[in-house]
């Protein structure tokens, strides 16, 4: 444990300067500062080795326990809310987002576990998602930090994308939120472009963001299924529970919040406490990646991800106009 100390220090000074920066700044997301400075201070100096124990355990159990508390944010009445049609776009988005994905993947030649991350991570939640796939699957380190490189890239440039696309095709606060939710990447990422399409557009976004998210559980224990008839009944099928106690710990904060019994000043304190786990989780992912390999990894993993992108923006744009 005093291994991780030097890693955490640095990653809890960080969270705290990114936080307080996003007070006075509350159009930036905290948690896409800290993943552009982790990836900043990992390209621009050579972080001591001592560190790399604390970031390590930032990236994964800090972030664990931050989606686990996201249940938080989140009421099951909320998603029965939507209506038959909106639920039926989020599951279309999910579920061709990572079978078509992975399809486009094979096609070009990548492995699986690579094909997986993107899938998953492009038509979930972006980094969490990837993340939470990495706890099940056999994937290298380099694979997990190119597919939360590509999400910084795509999902950023989506922020500005979808409320200018809105625009242009004239839709109502309603669609364009739910087009939003549907088609970007990560949580904070969604907040960014629905405070951009302003109105009642935000809310929509998150609820059907958040419905997204909680497609993370059911997928999971498809993935780590999959993953263990891969490994056969070798060593490797034993490595995970069916569903991680991650994600069983963001359904029961989910069917918690859904009783009412929370009272407001600890969800508030919950969602700070959230937002600050989150926050140096991405910290700790972006400085995990490396530019310079990147290159190595060549065209296929980003032209998967542009055309991912499309892809699942294409699906959510079709079933937000459907159901609204």
């Amino acid at each position: 444990m005093p291994d991780v100390v030097p890693g955490l220090a640095l990653t809890t000074l960080v969270t705290a300067v990114v936080m307080l920066f996003g007070r006075l700044v509350p159009v930036v997301s905290p948690l896409l500062i800290a993943i552009v400075v982790g990836a900043l201070l990992a390209n621009c100096v050579t972080l001591p080795e001592r560190v790399r124990p604390g970031l390590a355990f930032s990236s994964k159990k800090l972030l664990r326990l931050g989606v686990a508390l996201l249940g938080l944010q989140l009421t099951f009445s909320d998603l029965l809310g939507l209506g038959p049609a909106a639920i039926a776009m989020v599951v279309a988005v999910v579920v061709l987002g990572i079978a078509v994905t992975m399809w486009m993947g094979r096609l070009l030649g990548l492995s699986w576990t690579q094909r997986v991350l993107i899938a998953c991570g492009f038509s979930i939640c972006g980094a969490a998602a990837a993340a939470a796939v990495d706890g099940v699957v056999d994937s290298e380190e380099e694979e997990l930090l190119t597919t939360v490189a590509l999400v910084v890239v795509f999902g950023t440039a989506m922020i500005a994308v979808i409320p200018l696309l809105s625009g242009a095709f004239g839709l109502d606060d309603r669609t364009a939120g739910m087009w939003a939710g549907g088609a970007v990447h990560e949580v904070a990422q969604v907040v960014a472009a629905g405070s951009a399409l302003g109105g009642g557009a935000l809310a929509v976004a998150v609820i059907v963001k958040l419905a997204r998210v909680v497609l993370l559980a059911p997928v999971l224990a498809v993935i780590g299924r999959q993953q263990r008839r891969r490994a056969g009944s070798g060593a490797g099928t034993g490595r995970t529970p069916l569903l991680p106690l991650f994600v069983l710990a963001f359904l029961a904060c989910a069917a918690l919040r859904t009783t009412g019994v929370i009272p407001a000043p600890v969800l508030d304190g919950a969602k700070l406490l959230q937002t600050a786990l989150l926050t140096a989780a991405m910290f700790a992912l972006g400085a995990g990646v490396q530019v310079a390999a990147l290159r190595r990894v060549g065209y296929r993993p980003l032209l998967l991800a542009l055309l991912s992108t499309i892809w699942v923006a294409g699906v959510a744009l079709a079933g937000a106009v459907l159901a609204g």
